[in-house]
């Protein structure tokens, strides 16, 4: 192993080699700098990042695996996002997540990194930077958390966040009552336990290949996840010693597969960004179509809020994502490999349903097309998306009149609002929620719907955003509406009253207004006074240099890949 890249800092008798094992001997011997691979734990884990911050005894087993394998590990904390904490948005600071941890992988003596992840932007941002360093990297995601009851019911957290505040509104549940479930939503360690991004990212993370297969989807207080992550510690040192790197194992095919696997969990419309922007670090053609194309006749086969019935745990001990692969097999490219080196359908031969409520054999699915449409028009000539298994089958082809907000605060301020002009067939457009305008394409796309609409049973209405929806939500709404109003995209042109027509089937969403008259139009002067206007840091960096939501919402700058070469010492 004595061409590990560790060594260009440890070997030799240089004034330079002695710094750097000197600074390094607080409890390591001499013989830890001898040419074994030394592997950084690249740690999400975080207080302040709830579903994450378990990730520390995960850490430690994958070390106890490392050591074992005869690797030294290293735990490296790096920027880690709690999804329900941070303000604005995490999704802000996804890409510095990424570009900080691209710049310390590389900067140090490493040979390798275990990736652990969990909340939503962190898996992503993680195999961002491992895409752009190109070491070989695997992830340990860090599990769903237990369902947790209320009154005898199960809670999604999230979905059930967002259902029974709209309940609340509607006056069918009381405050007390609200407020009295919240104890209940978060049963255990671990991300949420519907098919939210974070549930959604693990399991498309195996569907690339990049994690041990089987490990997706175990829940977070489960012994098995320390199994499968003292595994990974092993794992991870063979990958070393076979020079096997992400842009090995993460090929065009691998994401194919893993837009097949969005389709057939219901998963979140936020990995379409997250999956474009990885494949850009690596430079893979991948494209918004790619998703309808790819998607389109792949049936739901796990029924699983939001778009079904049941909860992640269920999904695990219903036989896991191998299991659902397993009926769709034949979608899957052969080829496209895993990190242990073998492909991915190899390891599909054993997978069993233990439970067809929560897994549908494929003859029997929830829904015959589950993939992500993509929308385009005279709205988004760039493309939009939205999921059809989460939305109202009633209006998915749909016309109304447009009901325009210039911003959240807009929204916020007028939907409770009884003299508001709308009813059931109204179109809510939202804008000023894209990457430049908010900065940093929030989760408010699934407006709240207005409450005299509510006391009337109405519980969905078409919404359209140039922002992102949680992966816990539901409803017949469309998002990433590129370009956005913010980068001078016709949604900043559409006015209240303007008819909207969705077609799904057809692909299209447009304001059915004459050419002529739409490009008259000046932009709304009252949208443009919301956008984000920063004076400094990351949100002015992120403002000059964010790229669209078709293309992955990355910075311009850090397309492609930088590789791990250091050129000169520090000393």
């Amino acid at each position: 192993m004595s061409g590990q890249r560790s060594q260009q800092w440890y070997a030799g008798d240089d004034r330079n080699a002695y710094i750097h094992r000197a600074w390094m001997r607080r409890g390591l011997p001499g013989h830890a700098f001898d040419g074994r691979p030394h592997v950084a734990i690249a740690n999400t884990a975080s207080a302040l990042t709830p579903c994450n911050a378990h990730l520390d005894e995960v850490a430690r087993a994958v070390e106890n695996g490392i050591w074992e394998a005869g690797g030294v590990p290293l735990n490296l904390p790096v920027v880690s996002l709690g999804e329900t904490q941070v303000r604005p948005t995490a999704m802000l600071w996804r890409n510095m997540a990424a570009m900080s941890t691209e710049e310390m992988l590389r900067a140090n003596p490493i040979d390798g990194v275990v990736l652990l992840g969990g909340c939503d932007k962190t898996i992503p941002a993680l195999l961002m930077a491992a895409a752009s360093v190109d070491l070989p990297a695997v992830v340990v995601p860090g599990g769903p958390m237990l369902t947790g009851t209320f009154r005898g019911q199960p809670l999604g957290c999230g979905t059930d966040v967002w259902r029974l505040s709209e309940e609340v509104r509607a006056g069918t549940l009381t405050q007390r009552e609200f407020a009295a479930s919240e104890s209940s939503m978060i049963r255990s360690r671990g991300h949420c336990n519907t098919m939210g991004t974070a549930s959604t990212m693990a399991l498309v993370t195996e569907a690339l290949g990049m994690s041990l297969p089987g490990i997706a989807g175990t829940p977070a207080p489960d012994s098995r996840l320390l199994e499968l992550s003292h595994a990974t510690g092993r794992l991870v040192i063979g990958m070393i010693a076979e020079g096997r790197r992400p842009s090995e194992v993460i090929t065009r095919g691998s994401f194919l597969n893993a837009i097949v696997t969005l389709a057939a969990i219901g998963g979140s419309t936020n990995a379409v960004v997250h999956l474009l922007a990885i494949a850009g670090r690596l430079g893979v053609d991948l494209n918004l179509d790619d998703f309808d194309r790819t998607g389109a006749g792949v049936p739901l086969l796990v029924d699983l809020l939001p778009a079904g019935r049941h909860l992640m745990d269920d999904l695990y001990r219903a036989g896991g994502l191998l299991a659902v692969l397993r009926e769709v097999r034949d979608l899957l490219d052969p080829e496209a490999l895993t990190v242990d080196g073998t492909p991915l359908t190899d390891h599909l031969d054993d997978a069993r349903i233990f439970d067809e409520d929560v897994i549908r054999p494929r003859e029997r699915p929830l829904l015959e097309d589950a993939g992500i449409a993509v929308l385009r028009g005279n709205l988004a000539p760039h493309g939009a998306v939205i999921k059809p298994a989460a939305a109202s089958p009633e209006l998915l082809r749909h016309r109304g009149r447009a009901l325009v907000f210039d911003s959240v605060e807009d929204a916020r301020a007028r939907l409770n609002d009884p003299a508001l002009d709308v009813d059931e067939t109204s179109v809510l457009v939202l804008r000023g929620c894209g990457p430049r305008g908010y900065p940093g394409m929030p989760e408010v796309a699934n407006l709240p719907l207005p409450p005299k609409l509510l006391a009337r049973g109405v519980r969905d209405m078409v919404r359209i955003c140039d922002g992102r929806m949680s992966g816990t939500a539901y409803g017949t709404v469309v998002l990433h509406v590129a370009p956005e109003a913010a980068a001078g995209g016709p949604l900043g042109l559409v006015r209240t009253g303007d008819p909207i027509v969705l077609d799904v089937e057809a692909r299209r969403l447009d304001v059915d207004l004459p050419a002529g008259e739409l490009a008259a139009r000046s932009p709304s002067s009252a949208a443009a006074e919301a956008y984000a206007k920063p004076s400094r840091g990351w949100e002015r960096l992120y403002v000059d240099h964010v790229m669209q939501a078709d293309t992955g919402a990355d910075m311009d700058f850090l397309l492609g890949a930088s590789g791990d070469k250091v050129a000169r010492e520090s000393h």
